[in-house]
Parts: C-alpha cells; sequence; structure tokens
C-alpha cells in the first residue's frame, strides 16, 4: 500500500502525534466511512483522524452529545450487527440544579446511540431513558461542524488554497452546511433532526425534554454526505435504514461457505475477518469491490483488491468476479505519462476527492503499480479454475490480451524479457511494487535502485499469469495462443533462475537494478517466488529456511526484511516490518512446495498476534521487533485497520495448511496432503464448493494427519484427499 503524503517527490503517511491510546471505532459503507471515538462523538480538542468521511472528503469534523452542557459518562460501547451498527451506553453525570429543578444524581438518565451508515447517510437513533422516582427535565444539545477537508489534508498535506465554506441553512428541523470546492463542486453536509429540536441554529440543536420517571424519549439525527452531480438517495427512517442494510449484509454473506472450528479464538478471528470484509466491500456498478483499507485507503485499489479476492477465492468467488470486472472497465486504453498509464495496464488507485479532481494529487485515476496488470491474469485465471465461469471470461478476454500486450510491450520495454518501471509522472510514485515507500528497493550498501527496477516476485507474477492464461486459452480454442503463453512462462523460468539467484544471500534479490545489477538484499518478496511457482524446488528449500530462520522470522511473523541488512528497521513501513498479507502469501507458497509445517507455524503467528489486537482484527501491517516473553507484537502507528488483505490472509493461511482446491469443471475438491495446526482440533467447513454444488466437510486433526469426514455433498462433486 502507498505511502501518499509528498515531501519534494515522496508519498508517506505523516504521523505527526503519537496514537490515541483509544482506538476509534470504525464504520463504512459503500464510499462513505466514519470514525468515532467511544462516546459515539468526534472531538475537536485534538486535531485528528476522526469523523464521517464520503469520497474522501470530511462532511462532519465536529459532534458532541451533552447533557445540560456536560458530556455523559461511559457505559460502554461495541460495533455491533457484523460491524453496521456502532452502539453506545452512556449515562448522565451529577448535574447542578437548573432553574426550579433539582440537582439530578449521576446515573438517573441511561442515554443509548445507535449509528448506522448507509447510503451517504450516518442515521442516528438517541433514545433517553429516566430511572429516577421524580418527573425531571433536561436539554440534550448536539453541536456540530463540517470542515469538508480533503483526506490528504487530515493525513498531513498543506494546500496553498482551500475552497470557501459558504453561510449554514438552517430552518425548523434541519441544518445545510454548504461548502463550495476548488473544484467547482458544491458539497453539503445535510443535519436532519426528528422530531424539530428547541433551538436550532448553524452548529448547534437543543432539545428541552420533559421526562416522567420510567419513560423514555427518542431522536432521531441523520447526517448526509451530498455532492453536486452525484445522485442523492431518498431520506428515509433509522429502522427503515437499518432493514435494508441487514437485508444487503445477509445477501453479501449469503452465498459464502461457512467455517467454525473447535477453538473458540479461532472463529472469533475467523468472523471478525468475514465482517471485516464485508464491511469494506462497496457494490459498484461493475459488482462488489473490496475497498483497501480505513482510513487511508477506502477506495479502489488494483494491487489491493486483486489479492484480498485470490486470498478469498476458495471462500466465496463473487468478490473475485467484481474485482475482475471493475479492473477490466478501467483498465488504460491510451498513453498518458501524468497518470503512469499505458494500452492494457492495470489500475493501481482510483479515487474522487477535490484534491483528486483538482490534480492537487495524482491519484484520480492513476496506474503506477508494475504488478497490478500481471496480477489481474493471476485472478482471472484462478477464478476460472474455481468456478468455470466461461462467460466472465470471454466478457474480459479482450481486456486479458490488452494485459498480456501491456506485459511485452510497455513491461517489458527494453526486450530483456523481465518485466521493470520506472515512472513517467513527475507526481507518481517511485517504486512501483507492492513495497512502494520511496526507500523499499536498495543494494547491500543501502545504495537506492535506480530505474528501470524489475522486481523478483513480479517476474513470478509474470509467469503464474502466462501459465494461468494458457489454461484460459485452451479451454475457449485459442491452441496456438496456449502454446506460445506456456512456451513465455518456461522461457521466463529459465531466464530468472540465471539473473535473480544470488548465491552471496542464498535467495533471489530482491530486484535488478537499472543496470541490471542484482540488488543483493534478503526480503520477504523472494516468498512470492514460492506462491507464484517460479522459484526452482531446490532454491525453493533455501528460501523457505532463510525466511524461517532468526533474521527473518520474529516470533510474530516473517518481516519484509532480513535484520542486519542495511536498511533493515522494524518500525519501517516496508523495511523490517511485518505484514499478514505478505505472510498469507509466503505461506501458501510454503506449502506449494511441501513445506507445510512451516506454512502452519506462520499461521498460528497471525493466529497469536490476533488475540493482542482489537476485536482480533489484524491491521495493514506491525512492527517487526522480536517476540517477548508476555508481551504482544508492536503496532505500527498509522497502520490501516480494518485492512481488506490482512482481514483475508485467515482464509489464505487456512487454505494453505489444508492443501485446498477447487476445480469447478472437474467438479472436485481436493485436499494435498491437508494439516491443521494445533491449536485447531478440529474444524467444519459448510458449502465449499463450486457454485450451484457443494459439499459439507468435517476434518479432524491427529498427531501427524488430518482424517476427513464428508457430511454432505451434492451428486456431481468429487472430494479427492491426496497424501
Amino acid at each position: 500500500m502507498p505511502n501518499k503524503i509528498q515531501i519534494g517527490d515522496k508519498w508517506y503517511v505523516a504521523a505527526t502525534t503519537a496514537s490515541a491510546e483509544e482506538q476509534p471505532q470504525v464504520l463504512k459503507n459503500d464510499h462513505t466511512f466514519a470514525m468515532y471515538d467511544r462516546f459515539g462523538d468526534v472531538q475537536v480538542l485534538v486535531p485528528g483522524k476522526e469523523g464521517l468521511y464520503h469520497n474522501d472528503t470530511r462532511y462532519l469534523s465536529h459532534q458532541d452529545l451533552l447533557i445540560d452542557g456536560a458530556r455523559p459518562l461511559y457505559l460502554g460501547s461495541s460495533v455491533e450487527h457484523s460491524n453496521s451498527l456502532l452502539a453506545i451506553d452512556l449515562m448522565n453525570p451529577d448535574l447542578p440544579a437548573r432553574g426550579d429543578r433539582p440537582a439530578l444524581a449521576k446515573g438517573t438518565l441511561h442515554v443509548f446511540r445507535a449509528k448506522l451508515l448507509w447510503q451517504a447517510a450516518c442515521y442516528e437513533h438517541v433514545r433517553l431513558t429516566h430511572h429516577g422516582s421524580e418527573p425531571t427535565r433536561v436539554r440534550l444539545e448536539f453541536t456540530f461542524e463540517a470542515d469538508f477537508v480533503d483526506l490528504f489534508e487530515v493525513r498531513g498535506m498543506k494546500r496553498e488554497r482551500r475552497g470557501e465554506r459558504l453561510q449554514p441553512e438552517v430552518s425548523a428541523g434541519e441544518v445545510v452546511l454548504p461548502y463550495r470546492g476548488l473544484d467547482n463542486r458544491l458539497r453539503r453536509t445535510r443535519i436532519h433532526f426528528e422530531p424539530a429540536p428547541t433551538m436550532i441554529d448553524g452548529g448547534r440543536a437543543a432539545f428541552e425534554l420533559q421526562l416522567d420517571p420510567g419513560s423514555e424519549q427518542h431522536i432521531y439525527c441523520t447526517v448526509t454526505c451530498e455532492c453536486e452531480g452525484d445522485a442523492r438517495a431518498p431520506r428515509i427512517s433509522y429502522d427503515a435504514a437499518l432493514r435494508e442494510n441487514e437485508a444487503q449484509r445477509r445477501a453479501w454473506v449469503g452465498g459464502r461457505c461457512l467455517m467454525v472450528t473447535s477453538n473458540p479464538l479461532v472463529n472469533l478471528w475467523l468472523e471478525r475477518s468475514v465482517a471485516d470484509l464485508s464491511m469494506l466491500t462497496t457494490i459498484l456498478p461493475t459488482g462488489p469491490y473490496p475497498f483497501a483499507g480505513v482510513p487511508w485507503y477506502s477506495t479502489t485499489f488494483g494491487r489491493d483488491g486483486i489479492l484480498t479476492a485470490l486470498e478469498y477465492l476458495w471462500v466465496d468467488p463473487s468478490l473475485a468476479a467484481g474485482v475482475l470486472s471493475f479492473l477490466a472497465a478501467t483498465q488504460a486504453t491510451e498513453m498518458d505519462p501524468q497518470n503512469d498509464a499505458e494500452p492494457g495496464k492495470i489500475l493501481h488507485e482510483g479515487r474522487q476527492s477535490e484534491m483528486a479532481l483538482t490534480r492537487e494529487i495524482p491519484f484520480g485515476r492513476y496506474y503506477g503499480s508494475v504488478d497490478s496488470t500481471p496480477l489481474f491474469l493471476v485472478l482471472a485465471a484462478a477464478y476460472w479454475r474455481r468456478t468455470g465461469d466461461t462467460v466472465l471470461i470471454r466478457r474480459i478476454w479482450p481486456n486479458i490480451l490488452a494485459a498480456l500486450e501491456w506485459i511485452d510491450r510497455y513491461g517489458d520495454a527494453d526486450g530483456d524479457g523481465f518485466v521493470e518501471y520506472a515512472r513517467r509522472s513527475s507526481e507518481g510514485l517511485v517504486q512501483q511494487g507492492w513495497k512502494d515507500s520511496q526507500d523499499s528497493v536498495f543494494h547491500s550498501d543501502g545504495t537506492l535502485a535506480q530505474a528501470p527496477i524489475a522486481l523478483c516476485e513480479v517476474q513470478g507474477y509474470v509467469y503464474e499469469a502466462k501459465l494461468g492464461v494458457a489454461a484460459l486459452a485452451a479451454a475457449i480454442g485459442e491452441g496456438a495462443l496456449a502454446a506460445s503463453l506456456e512456451h513465455q512462462a518456461r522461457e521466463l523460468g529459465q531466464r530468472f533462475q540465471a539473473a535473480f539467484w544470488c548465491e552471496e544471500i542464498g535467495s533471489y534479490a530482491i530486484a535488478l537494478d537499472g543496470e541490471k545489477k542484482q540488488c543483493k538484499v534478503g526480503s520477504s518478496n523472494a516468498g512470492h517466488t514460492l506462491w507464484s511457482g517460479i522459484a526452482s524446488p531446490e532454491h525453493a528449500q533455501r528460501i523457505v529456511d532463510g525466511l524461517m530462520g532468526q533474521a527473518f522470522f520474529s516470533g510474530w511473523g516473517i518481516r519484509t526484511i532480513a535484520a542486519g541488512a542495511s536498511r533493515y528497521n522494524p518500525m519501517s513501513y516496508h523495511n523490517g516490518s511485518i505484514w499478514p498479507h505478505d505472510n498469507a502469501l509466503i505461506a501458501a507458497g510454503m506449502a506449494r512446495y511441501g513445506r507445510t509445517e512451516s506454512a502452519m507455524q506462520l499461521f498460528a503467528c497471525a493466529f497469536e498476534s490476533s488475540l493482542h489486537f482489537d476485536a482480533h482484527r489484524l491491521p495493514e501491517l506491525f512492527c517487526g521487533f522480536k517476540r517477548r516473553p508476555g508481551a504482544g507484537p508492536t503496532l505500527y502507528p498509522v497502520a490501516c485497520s480494518p485492512q481488506a488483505w490482512a482481514a483475508a490472509a485467515v482464509f489464505g493461511m487456512l487454505q494453505a495448511c489444508l492443501g485446498l482446491e477447487i476445480h469447478a469443471r472437474r467438479s472436485e475438491i481436493v485436499l494435498q496432503a491437508p494439516r491443521l495446526p494445533p491449536f485447531i482440533d478440529w474444524i467444519r467447513i459448510s458449502r465449499v464448493g463450486m457454485p450451484g454444488a457443494s459439499a459439507d466437510l468435517l476434518l479432524q486433526r491427529y498427531e501427524r494427519n488430518v482424517g476427513i469426514e464428508v457430511l454432505r455433498k451434492d451428486p456431481d462433486v468429487r472430494v479427492t484427499v491426496v497424501a
């Protein structure tokens, strides 16, 4: 994932203050996300990232709920209904006498708040319950503000100019806060109250409430994000929004397979991961797409969407179909150096904020990733094996051919047989692999590699892509293309061994620089060559041994760079940290080469890490410090959480340990030397299989193997276990 605050020609996420100990409560629905404190408020005392955002613009920058001018006392809060609903319990503090009303003791009033995001709006229900013995009255007050800052401003970027905040529009039950951006689009925050408040102005609304003992008062507040030119959904009631949201959530998870294990903590991790993926997935006109992560990357990323869909493919292939359809629809069709775009190239990132539309940032529709294009082909082939959906493959076949053309013509611009990158945009990313920090590719002495750069893992992606598309070509009657692609892949594999193997480090060099010199640095990138299958068998065993050695393996997972490397730093974004999705891909690669024990060890580390993170949620990354007795992993200060490919990592790791493959055209479920880690005695997987045909399996762990019982299967489904 890119770090993207710009200083000079470098983009990164600014971390100017220590993170608050309290983690924000996160909600997301489609293009809208919100971050609240545990009270359900957005505080302004310390500038932070909290607020209500839509299309990377903050539509609500301050919100407080007060009782007689005082903040309520906190009782508890939780995100419920699979990440859909934030529920908060509060009570009144000791309130002094007001007029002829006597003092009110703390805990007399219970305040329940529930917040739900739905169709570009936050629907809030406030229920005030009187538990005292005498009638009373209180003033319930909402304060609010909208600053309309761009997410990149929240992340630390300074703008020379901003748009104009216009005068609030106030009516009996509603306030509209308007802003005219530099893109000339009018954005509005519409705050509607029901019933109408006693007092309302451009920054507050107050209710004078009379309560009898045992009575309740209900107040509804709807905050809608509106942008000129966008379709505006009709405002509905809180209850209707809750019903519609729940129906959509049930429909999204209804077709996937289900898992339950002997370990309740594993079950919590699985449930959290499914809920996070459900929340991060946005329904686009082309189908579902997993937005990368909250808060910094709540938008479409090519690489992230593809890898998330691949990790989750055996569970629910509909996500992959949506990713393929969207990326095909946004594939570059012409040369556009300003956006690092070339015909056939697959999108890196798309944004719709004011700064993207004014080109203050280069990421409106940006193509600066070297690996999204081959990974698009890898996903297409894997999706077809999983589903047999030739209809979708034929529909995107021109896009597949265009992606192949990009690999050979633009990706390998110098014709040396390897895919390289060198940015053409003056504002784009310097590094364009998945480790896209400016300092992530370097020589053993720490000198940064000069472009064009050929990354080791990218060659593996191209290798797997050409073999995968060869199978697709054969299936649709393109025999000559299939033979050609197979030949190209085999030749690439041979060239790769000669050019990238580095005996000095016992692994593949992280990259070749612009002079074709090896960057002799041990890295987790080499683990991706196991995942793609380009690694030779003898080299693969040495790579696994190295990755599980002390320099790479921290006890919590495999570091991105080996300890002792010239730029190693366990607190860096890409040069010593631990990324769950990186470890999931490496685990799959280890299992591919028969090192399932090592894959299970990584799975165990990920599970144990999840126990230390809030809500069992694996973050985007964490620090690579060595594991210490009695201590958990160290948080990275600006990591996204939730984050899509981290949420999907558990499914990729489980698949690696089970050796699970699904072949739709053969109606076959294959388990290749399945194993279960010691913390799972059994797992039941229901509805695993092809669209329209499936099986229910029970896997039981024994000392040296796994017993498999087929509990149910449709007539045409075969379950094959390979020892």
